[in-house]
């Protein structure tokens, strides 16, 4: 590809072509230095351009630095890789280059959407797997780029497997984490930038309404799973569900935040490990999510 040729910008990890050069001295140095040659072959062969990148490919970027990407190492999903498409959409909305910024609020906003409907079970992702995502730069747009392609990506170190859980999950486990992460998106969706309740207590009424309504929705599909621990779950999270439903009605900062503390403490990932274990789906609560609930 030369010079001038498009790239893509990739969000928290680039990629560059590498370059191998081999020297050998002595016996062993010349069969490591064939064993190295021959690995540099195969990954100069499985170099794909960024624009081939297809949903549920497996890779490798060739960088560890966010910055301009031009290919990466397409790999079998069964060797250990860096990455996974989890997801594409077009952006359609704009008609010119909004700008690198405007690019990543669309793809900030879209790619957890899409990641999501690729791997529902983000309780099972590999540790220090994140999502990121490669967008359309100003020079790659002016060719008719405009597609994101959202990764599975893990910061340090590799994984191997796919993450696509979505076709082997069976339908209550679908139906659980469907009502299950609607509710945390809503949640985080709608987080009012201001700390406190004061400052913007209609912005929070609004979190708190978006979230009463998701959890109602939650709970419509709870209603057709059958376990024990699900029952409870179910019990647990109509009385949290009324806890918000005040929140978003409250006259005042003292009255909200006097629902707020049992409306948050009920929906905190804990309480549903019970139920995730009835069903078969993965127990240990993210790191993240753990340490928010906790604090």
């Amino acid at each position: 590809m030369t010079k001038g040729a498009p790239y893509r910008s990739l969000r928290g990890i680039s990629a560059v072509v590498a370059l191998l050069a081999i020297g050998a001295v002595g016996c062993s140095e010349v069969s490591d230095a064939v064993d190295g040659a021959k690995d540099g072959a195969k990954k100069v062969a499985r170099q794909r351009s960024v624009f081939s990148l297809d949903l549920g490919d497996c890779y490798n970027p060739n960088g560890a630095a966010e910055g301009e990407a031009y290919t990466v190492e397409i790999v079998p999903c069964e060797e250990a890789h860096e990455g996974q498409v989890a997801g594409e959409f077009s952006i359609t909305e704009e008609k010119s280059y909004p700008g690198d910024e405007a690019v990543s609020a669309i793809a900030d906003k879209r790619c957890p959407v899409e990641a999501a409907k690729f791997a529902p079970d983000t309780w099972a992702l590999p540790k220090g797997v994140a999502v990121f995502y490669y967008t359309p730069t100003k020079e790659s747009w002016a060719t008719g780029d405009r597609a994101v392609s959202c990764t599975y990506t893990k910061e340090s170190g590799t994984f191997s497997g796919t993450l696509n859980s979505a076709k082997t999950l069976k339908s209550e486990q679908t139906a659980y984490l469907k009502g299950s992460n609607g509710v945390y998106d809503a949640f985080w969706t709608t987080q009012p930038e201001k700390d406190s309740v004061e400052e913007d207590l209609p912005g929070y009424k609004a979190q708190a309404k978006a979230v009463a309504a998701a959890l109602d929705t939650h709970l419509t599909g709870l209603k057709g799973i059958d376990g024990t621990e699900v029952g409870k779950l179910r019990e647990q999270l109509s009385k949290t569900a009324e806890h918000w439903k005040k929140a978003a009605n409250a006259a005042d900062a003292n009255a909200f935040y006097i629902a707020y503390d049992s409306a948050f403490s009920g929906i905190d990932p804990e309480k549903s490990v019970a139920a995730r274990k009835e069903l078969g789906l993965a127990t240990t609560v993210p790191a993240d999510e753990a340490e928010v609930w906790a604090s």
